[in-house]
């Protein structure tokens, strides 16, 4: 499995979000808060946009929030928001995959990866990653 550089900057970005809900960052202190470049950065934020993982406000006030709370973004939803399908196989869908003779079952087991990558990913949520201090509740994370 590949973890994109976007699955990787748009969940630090997330995290940065949650770590203070009630302010709104700019991508210039995200990119700098997590050493990553902002340019990048400025497009994978639109992507979370998009998905609704953030909202934004222009202005000298303006900047990013999360748009749901941390406790209810998955690391699934922030792969999906910016990746798309979770696995590929050469970059199609695993879906309609199916090989004849020796190789039949090897398209089972691409699925049965992408089931547990999923439930994995799915099991982990921005609050659960968050430091103590921050103002989010930090559910047990042995459940995951």
């Amino acid at each position: 499995m590949h973890i994109s550089a976007k699955a990787d900057y748009a969940t630090r970005a997330l995290l940065e979000l949650a770590r203070a809900p009630e302010h709104p960052l700019t991508c210039e202190a995200i990119a700098s808060a997590q050493g990553v470049p902002f340019r990048f950065l400025k497009s994978v934020v639109g992507e979370l946009r998009k998905a609704g993982l953030v909202r934004s406000q222009r202005g000298c006030e303006g900047g990013y929030w999360l748009g749901r709370r941390a406790g209810e973004i998955t690391l699934l939803d922030v792969v999906r928001a910016v990746d798309g399908d979770l696995l590929t196989l050469r970059g199609e869908p695993l879906d309609g995959l199916d090989y004849p003779g020796a190789a039949a079952g090897l398209p089972d087991v691409y699925r049965r990866i992408e089931a547990d990558a999923s439930a994995v990913l799915a099991g982990v949520t921005l609050a659960s990653l968050l430091p103590a201090e921050s103002g989010e509740p930090r559910p047990d994370r042995s459940a995951a």
